[in-house]
């Protein structure tokens, strides 16, 4: 059986015929063009306009020469002003002179603001726009490599592909150092203020900042070896990366006083910072200063914020019930329970191991808790058939709660599983894991346990901790008349 072909209108000049827009194509194309002194048949003018920083090129549309523009380096069309924009170097602009040879009319401008309207209508090549956002600063500019390098030594650095702008962090010395630049490079600056509910957010993690600088190894190897807890050396090397990072172009123990005072009123004003994050980076610095550095006390004058006293959400016993009663798994039901019978911490109860279990004497050992304190705590009656079928389904090894390829339980899991838990309840108010801690002391006190046991129980340094729970405490107000109630109304 004979097949007919279709008819080859023609032949390319190579002995294999290249498919149309293909790479391969596309570059072969590419490169008989440049190699045209021409331009190509075609003889249009086009107009070169030479800046300081950039080559403007104005001319007709031609697939030929769209190609070659598409083949320099840094080109792009400009839909503002209807021009192609090109980087200014000197590989570029012998490119540019060879192609489009005899087409080509020049204009050299020493200052790009002299421009006619038509030429750069409103796009200035020279000109550095910072749109202010609470905690950051936007940079729009056009290319330029020299700006580029000064930016990545600025705080904070991170550019947006999508929306091709540099952003920093903001702050008076940001601002100082950024005018300065343009000053003495000839850059006219405006500022701009854009809405706080756009754009980056306040803090840029260390996988977006460029050339992110991590916490000294010698900061970590003294935290370790003062034996503070895993939880605080994390705390303590993000809380002093923030701040190291604020200052990329210094080394550490070259920032003075005078700038980590800066660096503190930018976390309070435009991060808006809690009191508390506050003062866990007061204690990060303070630390690195006095403790990695010799102990030299530099760092005492400064002012360190009162610590709000914030009263903590409480559920009520049906509260807690709904959430308990909702939950199916036997591990994640055995954990809840425990947390609240027993008043535990999060990381206290998954560092328990099943000897801390005492069934005779009905407590609970928790060992080496906040403060490297070991206390007992209560073990519910109720809960002691739960653990038991728990132990012989689960058979846990080394942690009583245990992942699925064993070691100790995430915290995140222990999270999501009451998270999950509050919504099959329809729990409304703002609840944490953290919330079944408060509420086994507030209700230890509604049925009229005294506060120094409950200190005791929890494992509170101060009374003071515990009184917080007086507060939330309904017992006392119930016996409460509101004068309101007293009153005849007319």
């Amino acid at each position: 059986m004979e097949i007919l072909l279709p008819e080859r209108k023609s032949l390319t000049t190579d002995k294999e015929q290249l498919d149309k827009g293909s790479p391969q194509a596309l570059k072969k194309e590419q490169s008989s063009v440049i190699n045209d002194s021409g331009g190509g048949a075609n003889h249009d003018q086009v107009k070169l306009i030479i800046t300081t920083r950039k080559l403007f090129l104005q001319l007709k549309k031609q697939e030929t020469d769209l190609i070659f523009l598409r083949s320099l380096h840094y080109a792009r069309w400009n839909e503002k002003t209807y021009l192609w924009e090109v980087t200014h170097s000197e590989k570029n602009l012998q490119l540019l002179r060879h192609y489009f040879a005899k087409r080509l009319t020049e204009q050299e401008l020493v200052h790009p603001e002299e421009m006619t309207s038509g030429q750069q209508e409103q796009r200035p090549d020279h000109e550095l726009s910072i749109a202010i956002r609470e905690g950051r600063l936007r940079l729009i500019f056009a290319f330029d490599q020299a700006l580029i390098k000064f930016i990545k030594q600025l705080p904070y650095p991170k550019y947006d592909g999508q929306n091709r702008w540099w952003s920093v962090a903001d702050s008076p010395v940001v601002r100082a150092d950024l005018e300065k630049y343009c000053q003495e490079h000839g850059w006219k600056l405006n500022y701009t203020k854009i809405s706080s509910n756009a754009g980056d957010t306040n803090k840029v993690s260390k996988r977006e900042a460029a050339n992110y600088r991590k916490c000294p190894q010698a900061m970590l190897d003294l935290l370790t070896a003062k034996r503070y807890s895993s939880s605080t050396i994390r705390t303590y090397k993000s809380m002093f990366e923030e701040f190291i990072n604020f200052y990329p172009q210094h080394r550490p123990e070259e920032i003075t006083e005078k700038e980590i005072l800066v660096f503190l009123r930018y976390l309070v004003e435009e991060r808006q910072v809690s009191i508390s994050y506050q003062n866990q980076s007061i204690n990060a610095i303070k630390f690195y200063y006095e403790q990695v550095l010799g102990g030299k006390r530099r760092f005492y004058f400064i002012e360190r914020p009162v610590k709000e006293r914030k009263l903590p959400v409480v559920l009520s016993e049906q509260e807690v019930g709904r959430i308990l009663g909702s939950l199916d798994n036997l591990k994640h039901k055995c954990l809840l329970m425990l947390i609240y019978s027993a008043g535990l911490r999060i990381s206290e109860a998954l560092n328990l191991k099943p000897k801390d279990l005492d069934s005779k004497r009905m407590q609970v050992r928790v060992r080496n808790a906040k403060g490297k304190k070991d206390r007992v705590s209560l073990l519910s009656k109720s809960i002691l058939p739960i653990l038991r079928s728990y132990y012989q389904l689960y058979e846990p090894k080394e942690y009583l709660f245990e992942g699925a390829d064993g070691g100790k339980y995430s915290a995140r899991s222990a999270q999501n599983v009451f998270k999950k838990a509050c919504k099959r309840a329809r729990i409304q108010k703002r609840a944490t894991l953290h919330t079944l801690r408060h509420s086994f002391a507030t209700h230890l006190l509604e049925k009229g346990t005294d506060l120094r046991y409950i200190q005791t129980l929890l494992g509170h340094g101060s009374s003071r901790t515990t009184e917080i729970y007086t507060h939330v405490s309904t017992k006392a107000l119930k016996d409460i008349e509101s004068p309101l109630d007293s009153l005849t109304l007319e």
